[in-house]
């Protein structure tokens, strides 16, 4: 099985003239500095050492800004400190992302020259109102547009989408999810809407004009994002927020659904609805055997789940089974 790593460069509030509602970038990717030529090679370099041996994919991801809004001599600057990388095969790949609105034919032809792979959009909602809400400054119709380009000149597409904007709703969130799939994107990013000192949303939220999504509100909607994503073949390479500095000390995260084991309350509430319906009828004691990487998932968070059908069973056992798959699973009953 290949294992994919992504180098991440962080380039912040750069070329970026919006000023999104929920947006203070420097204090979400907690990267204030542009990196130097000299830090971007430091951080490649030092990443290649620390991968595992074996068959793997890497890329380098240029993140944290609007990368295409730089001015095209800008981008070039950081792309060509990559394509060495990429020539002598340390690398399979160069990823980047930007907003909608940031894709023109100038652009796609820079980014096809120096061999990106992957363009990943933030789209964040398909919805026209609360793209609006937000102060998104683009069109769901401008990201519909931009990733017929993108995936017209061959790149690998990705759309990111956010959940509990203003206006947002589950319906519109499914909406935003159905939307990606049918863009053609290969991958997606769901992110939680969560309120960061000196936004917008901050202000919105002291007033009383905005109230963020509870973390049990977040799971459930990102639950069904989830089994729909991957019932439609979309990869979801992140749920989430990372555990940056800045949230995990509470420094700069006023409220929101953040946890940093977000993905994983996900992953328990999906494999909780399939355990509840195993029928208990005055059984004593149950084992279930699970692929082994959803071992922890299946028992689920602070043994959630183990928990929950103690209810039910005197004695529950999880194991692991090599034969099993996805989230496939088998039970032995004593009565």
């Amino acid at each position: 099985m290949i294992k994919h790593f992504t180098i991440p460069v962080f380039i912040p509030e750069l070329a970026c003239p919006f000023q999104c509602a929920f947006c203070n970038q420097r204090k979400i990717s907690g990267h204030i500095a542009i990196p130097s030529r000299e830090e971007i090679i430091k951080t490649v370099n030092e990443h290649l050492i620390s991968f595992p041996k074996g068959n793997k994919r890497i890329e380098i991801g240029f993140f944290g800004g609007s990368f295409t809004g730089l001015p095209l001599n800008e981008q070039e600057m950081f792309l060509k400190l990559a394509r060495p990388y990429l020539e002598k095969n340390n690398i399979q790949g160069i990823r980047l992302s930007t907003r909608p609105d940031y894709i023109n034919d100038d652009v796609l032809a820079l980014l096809k020259k120096y061999g990106v792979t992957t363009i990943e959009l933030g789209a964040q909602s398909f919805d026209d109102e609360v793209l609006l809400k937000s102060h998104r400054g683009h069109t769901a119709l401008q990201t519909e547009i931009s990733s017929k380009k993108i995936l017209k000149e061959g790149f690998n597409l990705g759309l990111q989408m956010m959940i509990g904007l203003p206006g947002d709703t589950l319906e519109k969130a499914m909406h935003t999810a159905n939307k990606i799939i049918e863009s053609g994107a290969s991958c997606t990013r769901i992110y939680p809407t969560v309120v960061i000192k000196d936004t917008a949303l901050h202000h919105w939220y002291k007033t009383g004009k905005y109230q963020p999504l509870t973390l049990e509100e977040a799971v459930e909607w990102t639950k069904h994002l989830l089994l729909l994503f991957e019932k439609s073949g979309v990869k979801v390479i992140r749920t989430g927020l990372h555990p940056s500095e800045g949230l995990l000390n509470g420094d700069e995260l006023i409220d929101g659904p953040f946890h940093p084991s977000f993905k994983e309350l996900v992953l328990t509430e999906i494999w909780y609805d399939q355990l509840k319906k195993i029928d208990c009828n005055d059984k004593k004691s149950i084992a279930i055997s699970v692929p082994p990487k959803e071992l922890n998932f299946a028992i689920g968070y602070q043994s959630k789940n183990k928990k929950k059908l103690l209810e039910k069973f005197s004695v529950v056992k999880f194991k692991p089974n090599p034969k099993l798959s996805f989230r496939n699973f088998k039970t032995e009953i004593q009565l």
